[in-house]
């Protein structure tokens, strides 16, 4: 009998991103991973939640998005704080992606912190 995870273990995804080699295909990922599992005494995900999570990590798609945070919000899941504290360290220190969040343009002046 196969027991399949309803939820993927936070210790799982964690070994997960360590074990990804972007170079290898996600076939290969996903049978190491599943030793993994095994080894912790964890149910294996199915192989799409692990493409899934292997997409995301290899797009770097770490942080939430506007939608998300915006769900969030609407929802009550996550404080008006902790969506400031995302909105102040986009702006700290941006990275290509920011620029979507800040809703900022690559190479316009005020993506690149000069006058509007």
């Amino acid at each position: 009998m196969v027991v399949i995870a309803p939820r993927i273990d936070s210790r799982l995804v964690a070994a997960l991103v360590r074990i990804d080699d972007p170079k290898r295909p996600i076939a290969e990922t996903n049978r190491r991973f599943g030793r993994v599992g095994r080894e912790l005494g964890l149910p294996k995900p199915s192989y799409e939640q692990v493409r899934v999570i292997v997409h995301a990590v290899r797009r770097g798609m770490r942080e939430p998005g506007v939608g998300s945070l915006l769900l969030d919000l609407a929802f009550r899941t996550r404080s008006p704080q902790a969506v400031a504290d995302l909105l102040i360290d986009a702006i700290s220190s941006p990275t290509p992606s920011d620029s979507l969040l800040l809703g900022r343009r690559e190479g316009s002046p005020a993506a690149s912190g000069g006058p509007k």
